[in-house]
């Protein structure tokens, strides 16, 4: 089980490092032509509209920090009689990982972890309703989720209303140890408003909370008291809220903007800001370029320390409860290879970020110094849409 981050907002939510692929993997379930116009579509009047008819494939790549994460992603929806949509998806990552935390504790090593995904959208009048399972497998960790949402379309498509919830399970191993066994538990609520503020410009607000329960800690890591090493000790629940201000605007010269923040916090005391700010344009029929620009800083947990000087109930090393910021710069091509209005479209997709890591109170013990490093994200996809 590794612990790396290139998505730290999501380690914030939660200590298992896969969840930092969320953001990776969504590109590839909602990717959009640009930053306004498939936003804008889901709100027109009229019932409420049920996801393309696609087909996508993805291959990522992640590197920073001595860690390495490869692999393949497949996605397939299909609709039927205009009312039902079905999808299906699979997932893989190959890490091979010597990270900081490996590589000061334990010996570098390899795994791959596997992820599948089912889910049905069934629309009505001006709703639309999701759910969907997912499972995903690792060596030393299973992870089993529901996910509930529904979308609710009002003032004649100008607004949609939307409200979510998932329930997760985790089973949680340890190498070579068969007598380690734990698990925790998982539940989030999602609310957001999206509203079309002008024939140009839509604004968005949304809402998080999250309700962890069990073993949240890592079977691996020690932590630092007075110099030596010890077993991490972590807090068995935890409550975690977060709220995202977003605005996506037409500039109306095949070009468009985006701005977003967000501020998370928790009984962690961990508190979070990150602003993200897009921009995208047409370079000619059939290609489009975007680039982002992001920012992230967060505070430690109350029981983080990097050496600890007394003894307390609970304490964690864990770099990414510790104090930290990175910033990223991306850019994405997509390129419309095939066009057949009303019948089918074929698109690729390449995508590229680099993100900077600094933490303020982690020491690199092979140095001394603050730790940082640099990782990069790159992803290929292929669209289908008929």
């Amino acid at each position: 089980m590794v612990q790396p981050a290139c998505r730290e907002v999501a380690v914030a939510a939660t200590s298992r490092w896969w969840a930092v692929t969320i953001a990776c993997r969504q590109r590839l379930i909602d990717l959009v032509a640009g930053l306004l116009g498939g936003a804008l579509a889901t709100h027109s009047a009229g019932a409420a509209q049920l996801p393309e008819d696609r087909a996508d494939a993805m291959v990522h790549l992640y590197d920073g920090g001595g860690v390495r994460a490869s692999g393949p992603a497949l996605l397939v929806r299909k609709s039927l009689a205009d009312k039902v949509s079905l999808s299906a998806s699979y997932y893989v990552d190959a890490v091979s990982n010597a990270s900081i935390d490996v590589v000061t504790t334990a010996s570098p090593f390899k795994e791959t972890r596997t992820e599948y995904a089912v889910g049905v959208d069934y629309a009505y009048r001006d709703a639309l309703m999701s759910l969907s399972l997912s499972q995903s497998k690792e060596p030393d960790y299973k992870a089993d989720a529901v996910n509930v949402d529904l979308a609710q379309d009002v003032f004649s498509g100008m607004t949609t209303v939307s409200l979510g919830f998932t329930r997760g399970g985790d089973d949680v191993l340890r190498h070579n140890d068969p007598t380690f066994s734990a698990s925790a538990t998982h539940w989030r609520y999602r609310l957001g408003a999206t509203q079309v503020l002008t024939p140009r410009w839509l604004a968005s607000v949304n809402t998080e909370m999250v309700a962890d329960d069990g073993f949240l800690g890592s079977p691996y890591r020690s932590a630092l008291v007075f110099g030596a090493p010890v077993p991490e000790r972590v807090p068995t629940t935890r409550t975690s809220r977060a709220v995202q201000f977003r605005v996506v605007g037409d500039l109306g010269s095949r070009d468009a903007v985006r701005a977003e923040y967000r501020y998370f916090w928790d009984t962690w005391d961990i508190r979070a800001h990150t602003g993200e700010l897009g921009y995208s344009r047409y370079l000619g029929a059939d290609l489009l370029a975007e680039g982002t620009l992001r920012y992230y800083s967060q505070q430690k947990a109350l029981f983080y320390s990097d050496n600890a000087t007394t003894e307390t109930t609970y304490v964690t090393r864990n770099r990414q409860l510790g104090t930290f910021t990175s910033a990223g710069i991306g850019a994405k091509l997509s390129y419309t290879a095939r066009q057949v209005p009303g019948r089918y479209e074929i698109k690729f997709h390449t995508a590229y970020q680099l993100l900077r890591f600094k933490y303020s109170d982690f020491t690199d013990i092979r140095t001394g110094q603050p730790y940082s490093f640099d990782a990069n994200v790159l992803e290929v996809f292929f669209t289908a849409t008929f």
